[in-house]
């Protein structure tokens, strides 16, 4: 294959451990590499998404939860890979081949109306499995899979998750209740994005990604946030601009940094609120 330089600086064609390959012609999916050509301009590591606050690599909540004699047994059917920015682990139609349990990084749902016109209506870190159709007995995805934060990922064959589920054991146990967490961050954000405003949903937004990566500053363009929110771009300046008046986040080239979590969370609608209480009830 011949391959060709886009705009932001990255390779047509550039294949990502999934297999998947970037088409760089379709606009939303360059939005996260003009991230990565910002980050490198502003001498801004990604690294820093590859660990946690305190230093240690990441874990995945949901399999943390398992007792040890099972996540033992699950231990050989579970590859750590690594994920990176931007990269689409599959599209709608696509069969599933492979589940990721996110340890550090963040993997967006994305509903994709056009090339033009999408919006995020799913977000899978480490509390949670991206691929729960299989699961649920269906081998396809009715929605993209893109990496929105990069990091480190366990990685298990859609024929092993369907074998270790059948067991009808405490793995079966937690993704029936994941699934009920998922339904509820969905649904919950369907709302959101139907009554709030931008500025409260960017805080919801914000408080997510930090409650899964574990991180106060993350890239971010204005392209990206308008897909993520389903905005204009217009709109999600505003918005950005409204929560750094209130010295709650400092947006600057392309780098959000938290400065006020408290702030951000009493900005935020009580959408948040409910999504993570029930994210907490099922890890606990």
């Amino acid at each position: 294959m011949t391959t060709q330089p886009c705009a932001n600086q990255h390779t047509v064609g550039q294949s990502f451990a999934s297999g998947r390959m970037c088409v760089a012609a379709q606009t939303w999916r360059c939005l996260l590499f003009s991230v990565c050509a910002i980050c490198v301009q502003e001498s801004i590591t990604l690294a820093f998404l590859n660990s946690s606050t305190n230093g240690k690599p990441g874990v995945n909540r949901l399999l943390a939860t398992l007792p040890n004699n099972e996540y033992k047994r699950l231990l050989p059917k579970l590859t750590t890979v690594s994920l990176v920015l931007g990269e689409e682990l599959y599209e709608p139609g696509d069969v599933i081949k492979y589940v990721y349990f996110p340890n550090d990084s963040i993997i967006s749902l994305i509903s994709e109306l056009s090339e033009t016109s999408l919006l995020e209506v799913g977000m899978v870190g480490n509390e949670g499995m991206a691929g729960l159709a299989v699961f649920m007995g269906v081998g396809s995805s009715s929605t993209s899979a893109l990496v929105q934060g990069s990091g480190t990922a366990m990685r298990m064959s859609s024929a092993a998750v369907r074998t270790e589920a059948n067991r009808l054991g405490n793995f079966h146990r937690l993704l029936h209740r994941y699934s009920h967490s998922l339904l509820t961050q969905v649904s919950q954000s369907a709302a959101c994005n139907r009554f709030h405003l931008v500025d409260v949903r960017l805080a919801r937004w914000l408080l997510m990604t930090n409650d899964r990566l574990g991180l106060e500053e993350f890239p971010l363009t204005q392209a990206f946030l308008s897909s993520m929110l389903g905005v204009r771009r217009e709109g999600v300046s505003k918005a950005a601009g409204v929560l750094q008046a209130g010295k709650l986040i400092r947006y600057s080239r392309g780098v959000i940094t938290i400065l006020n979590r408290r702030g951000l969370e009493a900005k935020s609608c009580h959408c948040y609120a409910i999504i993570k209480a029930e994210t907490d009830a099922y890890l606990n």
